[in-house]
C-alpha cells in the first residue's frame, strides 16, 4: 500500500500577474507561496497537487506544483501581435503571466492588431510560451463592441444562445397561447400589483401586491416569474441556463441566462398581461408582522410598471396613482428594515457609478447611482420572501439535512478582521473585536462611526473586502451580514439559476412533501457552479466599469481632480478620484521631491528625508498623467 505523502496537498491555486502562486493552507494559515519556476505552468484557478518546501522566503512558507489535475480554463482573450513564423497573444487577463504562440496556420484568419480568442493546444515546457490556435475573432481592439465582447468571452460566457435552444424557447410561445393560464393556480388578478424597476429594465421577475383587510392587516403579495414552468429539468433550455449560471450586466448591455422569448415576454412579468408567478404570500399586522404565510404558484396581472423615480416621486408628493398602496408599503418596508437592522445585520450603502454612453459606446457622463426609498421598499419585501421561504423549507424538514438552496453568508475570517481592525484605527476609528472575533453589530457601529468622513468609501470597501464571500450551499450555516438565520434567493429566477432550483425545490416539496437526501450532492455540485459563475459575471462586470472609467479619463489627462489615498504600495500610492470613482496611481518613481518608503504599520508612505506622510483616506490634488484603456490603469501626479 502506498503510504500517504503528507507534503503533496491538492486544491485551487491563485496565480498573480508576477506569476507568483498561492497555495491555501489546511489549517488557515498564511498560504503557501509558489515561485514563478515552480509553477510548471500552472494557471490562475486551475485545480494542482503541489509539495510543500523544506524552505522560506521572506518568511513565507514555499511550494511547488508536482501536478495540474484540472485546467480552470484553455481559453483565453487578447491582441494578436506579429512575431516569426506567426504571432503571439497578449493577453488581457493579467494574471496569465506567459504570451501565447500561434503558428501562422493556426491563425484562422486573425491580424496583428485585433482582439482574438486562443486556445491553448500544446505546453510541454514550462519555461517556454504556450502553443494556441485562434478560435474566434472579435475584432479591432480599442473598439467600444470589440472591447465589451472581449470582456464577456474571456469570463467565460457566451453572448448567442445554441439554435437548439433559441428553438426551443420560441415553441414555448405557441404552447402558453393555447395554456389554461388558472388551471392549479391560486387566480391573483383581483389584487392591486404593480412592479418597481430601474427604467432601462427589459425583465420584471418580481411584483408586489397589497390588498387592505377589514380587521387593519395587510395581504401582501411577493410574486416572482414562475421560470420553471418554462424551463424543465434536462431540456436543452435547463442544460444553457446551467451553464450560463447567471446574467450579467455590462456598462451598455445584458447578456441574459435566458432566450429573450422568455427572459423579455414569457416570463417577464408586464404590465397588463396575465403572467404566471410562483408567490410568497404574507397576511402582515400595521407593524409589519408576518402572522400568516403561504406559498404557491399564482395568475398574476401587473397593473402598473414603475420606474423607481417615477413612485419616489409619487411617495415624495404625496399623490399619484396607486399612492395609498406605495405608501403602505413603504411604511412596512421601513419597519422591516428597522428591525433588520436592530437584529444586527450590517448596513453597507456603497456608491455604484453608471454611464452615459454616446452612439459609438463612448462615456461622456459618469454619475453616481441614487438610492432611493423605492429601492429599499422592494429590496426589504424581497428579503422578506428570501427568508421566509428558507425558514419555511428548514422548519417542515425539521432542520434534516434535506435538499434545499440556501444563500449563506459565514463569519468573517479572524486575521481579516485583525487587519481591518488595524487599518480602521490607522484612519482614527476602532473596530470592537477580541482576537478576531466581531459580531456584525460591531461592524455596523463603525460603519456608523465613519458616515460623512472623507474615509467613509473607503472603509466601507475595506470592510467588504474583509467579509467571507456570500455563496449556494445544501448546508444552511445562515447569513453573517444581514443577520438572518435562514436566507434563500428565491427572487430573481430569470437572472439566477439558483433561484430556479429553489422555486423547483418548493414546488416538489408543496407537491409531494419532504425532498430526500439522495439529491443532496447533485444540489451541492450545482451550488458550487453557481457560485463560481456568480463571481465570474461580477468580474466581467467590474472590468466593463473599470474599462469605461480609464476610456472616460482618457479625455481628461492633463486635467487636475480632487481624489483621496485608497491604497499604499511598495510601488506607489493608489489614488480614487472622488466624482467618478476611477482609481490610478500616483508611482514613487514619480514622486521626485523625497526618496519616499512605504511603511505598512501606518498605512502609509514615508518620505526618507521630509518626514511628508500620504496616508490612506487623505483628502488630495492630482493631476492625470496618462490613462490606458487596454490595461486599464490610469497614472496620477500629486499637485
Amino acid at each position: 500500500m502506498e503510504k500517504e505523502n503528507k507534503n503533496i496537498l491538492e486544491g485551487i491555486i491563485r496565480v498573480t500577474g508576477k506569476g507568483v502562486g498561492y497555495f491555501p493552507a489546511p489549517d488557515e494559515s498564511d498560504d503557501f507561496e509558489v515561485q514563478p519556476d515552480n509553477l510548471n505552468a500552472a494557471l490562475n484557478r486551475d485545480k494542482v497537487k503541489i509539495e510543500i518546501l523544506d524552505k522560506e522566503l521572506l518568511g513565507r512558507k514555499q511550494a511547488q506544483v508536482v501536478e495540474i489535475v484540472e485546467r480552470h480554463k484553455t481559453e483565453f482573450v487578447g491582441i494578436l501581435e506579429k512575431a516569426d513564423a506567426g504571432f503571439f497573444l497578449v493577453p488581457d487577463d493579467k494574471r496569465m503571466y506567459r504570451d501565447i504562440f500561434v503558428p501562422a496556420d493556426k491563425a484562422n484568419g486573425g491580424k496583428a492588431g485585433e482582439k482574438v480568442q486562443v486556445r491553448i493546444t500544446e505546453w510541454e515546457d514550462a519555461s517556454k510560451s504556450p502553443k494556441g490556435e485562434v478560435v474566434r475573432i472579435i475584432g479591432k481592439a480599442g473598439e467600444h463592441n470589440t472591447e465589451m465582447l472581449g470582456i464577456i468571452y474571456e469570463s467565460g460566457f457566451e453572448v448567442d444562445f445554441p439554435p437548439e435552444v433559441e428553438q426551443e424557447a420560441k415553441a414555448w410561445k405557441t404552447k402558453y397561447e393555447k395554456e389554461d393560464k388558472s388551471k392549479d393556480r391560486k387566480d391573483f388578478r383581483g389584487a392591486t400589483t404593480f412592479t418597481i424597476d430601474p427604467a432601462d429594465a427589459k425583465d420584471f421577475d418580481d411584483a408586489i401586491s397589497l390588498k387592505s383587510l377589514e380587521n387593519g392587516d395587510f395581504e401582501i403579495g411577493i410574486h416572482i416569474a414562475d421560470v420553471s414552468h418554462f424551463v424543465v429539468e434536462k431540456t436543452a433550455l435547463d442544460k444553457e441556463a446551467r451553464k450560463r449560471g447567471t446574467s450579467i450586466y455590462l456598462v451598455d448591455r445584458t447578456i441574459p441566462m435566458l432566450p429573450e422569448v422568455l427572459s423579455n415576454d414569457l416570463c417577464s412579468l408586464n404590465a397588463n398581461e396575465p403572467k404566471y408567478a410562483f408567490s410568497a404570500v404574507f397576511i402582515m399586522d400595521k407593524n409589519a408582522k408576518v402572522k400568516e404565510r403561504w406559498f404557491g404558484r399564482t395568475l398574476i396581472e401587473s397593473d402598473k410598471r414603475f420606474t423607481y423615480e417615477e413612485a419616489q416621486e409619487i411617495l415624495d408628493k404625496k399623490a399619484g396613482v396607486f399612492y395609498d398602496e406605495l405608501k403602505t408599503l413603504n411604511d412596512l418596508a421601513y419597519k422591516l428594515r428597522t428591525e433588520k437592522f436592530k437584529n444586527g445585520a450590517i448596513e453597507f450603502e456603497t456608491e455604484e457609478v453608471k454611464f452615459e454612453l454616446d452612439a459609438a459606446g463612448k462615456p461622456i457622463r459618469v454619475y453616481k447611482k441614487e438610492r432611493k426609498d423605492t429601492h429599499k421598499l422592494v429590496e426589504d419585501f424581497m428579503l422578506l420572501a428570501n427568508r421566509e421561504v428558507a425558514a419555511h423549507m428548514h422548519t417542515v424538514n425539521n432542520g434534516s439535512r434535506a435538499a434545499f438552496v440556501y444563500r449563506i453568508h459565514d463569519a468573517p475570517d479572524r486575521e481579516k478582521i485583525v487587519n481591518l481592525a488595524t487599518f480602521v484605527k490607522a484612519l482614527g476609528f476602532e473596530l470592537k473585536n477580541k482576537d478576531g472575533e466581531t459580531t456584525a453589530e460591531d461592524i455596523t457601529r463603525m460603519l456608523h462611526s465613519v458616515e460623512g468622513t472623507p474615509a467613509e468609501m473607503l472603509v466601507k470597501t475595506a470592510a467588504i473586502r474583509s467579509m467571507s464571500k456570500a455563496v449556494y450551499s445544501t448546508t444552511n450555516i445562515g447569513h453573517f451580514g444581514l443577520a438572518f438565520e435562514y436566507y434563500t434567493h428565491f427572487t430573481s429566477p430569470i437572472r439566477r439559476y439558483p433561484d430556479l432550483m429553489v422555486h423547483r425545490l418548493l414546488q416538489r416539496f408543496l407537491v409531494k412533501g419532504r425532498i430526500e437526501q439522495d439529491e443532496m450532492i447533485k444540489y451541492q455540485r450545482l451550488c458550487e457552479d453557481s457560485s463560481e459563475r456568480e463571481m465570474e459575471a461580477a468580474e466581467a462586470e467590474r472590468a466593463s466599469i473599470k474599462y469605461k472609467q480609464v476610456e472616460y479619463m482618457q479625455g481628461h489627462i492633463g486635467e487636475t481632480f480632487d481624489a483621496i489615498v485608497s491604497g499604499v504600495s511598495e510601488w506607489g500610492i493608489y489614488v480614487e478620484e472622488v466624482n467618478t470613482k476611477a482609481e490610478g496611481m500616483v508611482k514613487l518613481r514619480d514622486m521626485k521631491d523625497d526618496f519616499y518608503e512605504l511603511n505598512e504599520k501606518l498605512y502609509a508612505i514615508v518620505g526618507k528625508k521630509t518626514g511628508k506622510k500620504f496616508s490612506l483616506g487623505d483628502k488630495i490634488r492630482v493631476k492625470l498623467i496618462a490613462s490606458d484603456p487596454e490595461r486599464k490603469t490610469l497614472d496620477f501626479t500629486f499637485i
